[in-house]
């Protein structure tokens, strides 16, 4: 912080409409990271030549980065819960327990989320959703962008951690069927099916028109029955390898449509990159073949954050060790204890890729999964203003919404004496 007065300090954190210009820092811009200043008012990412040359105007602000590089928030498009709380069990604290989590992930650089629920009866959607409504990030939280509903319209022979008794084996009757169970697609930014179920593909265009993605995966479907899938509107694979049919050379499954040429379309995967649900040789195979689509996702589950034990997942006792997470008495994995930060470092570790493409895979990638890149994932002018800081090591040392700093580490301390 240089040449502040009294006032201008004040008035900054009391929320006031400053500019503010961040110094000695490296930016994630157009692919590349540059040695630039970084200029941000009332929530957006400025253009600097517009502010020297036609406004011709000085920062209130200045805030040194140390170096540090700046990237955008992370963006998780499937997350089951944390801290303690699952999303799709204990619907009397769900409130309580998604304002936890959406804190807590603030640490891990995420900046928006879709809280996950994974196949449940249906009254529990009915009063789930509702309070998985979209709202703001701030410092209360991440911003949520509508909930990820994985299943129940899955095939039960690849249910994974999901509880038989409640997996819906059709979608006969189109999408009323689909509104009957969950209540209101309302709430809804994600919906995992699996294609070969009776009467599924047909609803997948009904799906998109309400600006839904709709995901293919815990699913037997081979690859034509994906790429009809995908020529429908799909446009996504939940947790790529896991819970679907091995690649087989005559019939690659759903893997196939990482480089299918059918569909004429960008199909992105989801990956859990925590080193247990994918080997990393098949990481490398998926991201070589398509880079441009892969996702990295959590997947996490109640136990983030906390130490090993037994929780809940939806119905489901899981058990927690210091690596992995499996249904209680069973080899079974269900979902992941990795954090949105460790995910992207294991990426760039596996596959050997630049700052940028592990960076991209949890920003760009889920933002243009989601249809909000105009928005969210990069660091173009006029979008929202959610960024991290990172060392060199992919460290999330800050984590900001909307221009405001929301989490910082103990070695960017200085920047809670300028925001608090």
């Amino acid at each position: 912080m240089s040449n502040i007065s009294e006032t201008t300090f004040c008035n900054f954190k009391n929320g006031s409409h400053l500019l503010v210009q961040f110094i000695n820092c490296r930016i994630l811009y157009q692919k590349k990271i540059i040695k630039e200043d970084f200029w941000v008012k009332d929530g957006k990412i400025l253009n600097p030549e517009k502010i020297f040359f036609d406004e011709k105007v000085l920062a209130d602000i200045q805030i040194d980065c140390k170096s540090m590089i700046i990237a955008p928030g992370y963006i998780d498009t499937q997350l089951n819960g944390g801290f303690g709380y699952d999303f799709s069990s204990n619907i009397e604290s769900l409130e309580a327990g998604l304002n936890i989590v959406s804190k807590g992930i603030l640490k891990y650089g995420v900046t928006s989320f879709c809280p996950t629920l994974v196949t449940s009866p249906a009254n529990i959607y009915r009063q789930a959703l509702p309070i998985l409504m979209k709202r703001k990030g701030s410092r209360n939280g991440a911003e949520i962008l509508g909930a990820h509903c994985e299943g129940p319209f899955i095939n039960i022979e690849k249910r994974g951690a999901h509880d038989p008794n409640f997996i819906k084996s059709d979608a006969n009757g189109g999408i009323q069927v689909l509104e009957l169970t969950y209540g209101s697609l309302d709430n809804i930014a994600i919906i995992t099916v699996a294609p070969e179920l009776s009467g599924i593909v047909d609803c997948i265009p009904s799906l998109v028109e309400r600006n839904i993605v709709v995901s293919i995966g815990h699913s037997t479907a081979c690859l034509s029955q994906s790429e009809v899938a995908v020529s429908q509107g799909a446009s996504f694979i939940t947790h790529l390898f896991n819970a679907m049919l091995p690649f087989h050379h005559r019939d690659p499954g759903m893997v196939g449509l990482l480089t299918s040429d059918v569909t004429k379309k960008t199909v992105f995967y989801g990956m859990i990159t925590d080193g247990i649900h994918t080997h990393p040789t098949a990481l490398r195979i998926a991201y070589q073949s398509h880079p441009k689509g892969i996702v990295i996702t959590t997947d996490a589950i109640a136990a983030l954050g906390l130490s090993p034990g037994i929780y809940k997942l939806g119905t489901m006792s899981v058990e927690i060790s210091e690596k992995d997470a499996k249904i209680a008495g069973t080899n079974t994995l269900a979902g992941s204890v990795c954090s949105m930060d460790r995910c992207v470092y294991n990426f760039k570790q596996q596959t050997n890729c630049s700052l940028v493409e592990a960076i991209e895979a949890a920003t760009l990638h889920p933002a243009q999964l989601l249809g909000i890149s105009d928005r969210k994932g990069t660091l173009d002018f006029n979008t929202d203003a959610d960024f991290i800081f990172l060392d060199d090591q992919l460290n999330v040392h800050a984590t900001f919404i909307a221009g405001d700093l929301v989490w910082n580490s103990e070695q960017m301390s200085h920047l809670s004496k300028i925001y608090n």
